[in-house]
Parts: structure tokens; sequence; C-alpha cells
């Protein structure tokens, strides 16, 4: 299986490094380090965030990454990584 971000994905993790950077240019750097490093440990577990149903057929799940929840998709050979926000975010 191999992991896969999407434009928009790749796109949420550049909004919020633009968000958090001019408070704190540090911070920011690691916060979008761990978010780009969090989908890997789902090459071993798969299945380990929460489905959400309303995506049926689709195996759309969730995790959550300190704060913020990023929504992947499982697929026969790839893990699609979506989308990610902050959990404050209305989304």
């Amino acid at each position: 299986m191999k992991l896969q971000w999407t434009t928009k994905a790749v796109s949420n993790l550049g909004r919020l490094y633009d968000f958090l950077a001019p408070v704190n240019r540090q911070a920011a750097a690691r916060t979008v380090q761990a978010l780009a490093s969090a989908p890997r440990r789902l090459l071993e577990q798969p299945r380990m965030g929460e489905r959400l149903e309303e995506f049926d057929p689709r195996e759309v799940r969730r995790i959550l990454v300190g704060q913020y929840e990023m929504r992947y998709e499982i697929t026969q050979s790839t893990i699609y990584v979506l989308r990610l926000w902050h959990t404050r975010e209305d989304r």
C-alpha cells in the first residue's frame, strides 16, 4: 500500500503554515512537519481512524493529530490524504 496526498490536502498544509507563521515561524514549521509525517503510521494500520459513514461506499476515515483533524480514504492499493484542518475551524 502507498500513501498519496491530494492537491487539496497539500493546499491545507500550506494554508495552516501561512496562518501560523506570522505569530511563530518555528512553531508553524513544527506543526506542519508533524502533520506531514502523521499519515505514515497509516501504512501499518490503515484502519486505525474512525470510519465516516456519510461517505459510504467509499472508505473515508479520520484521525486526530493534536488539535488537527485529518481525513483520508483507503482504496485497494493507496491511502489518500484528503483534507486537514484545525478542530476549531468551522468545517
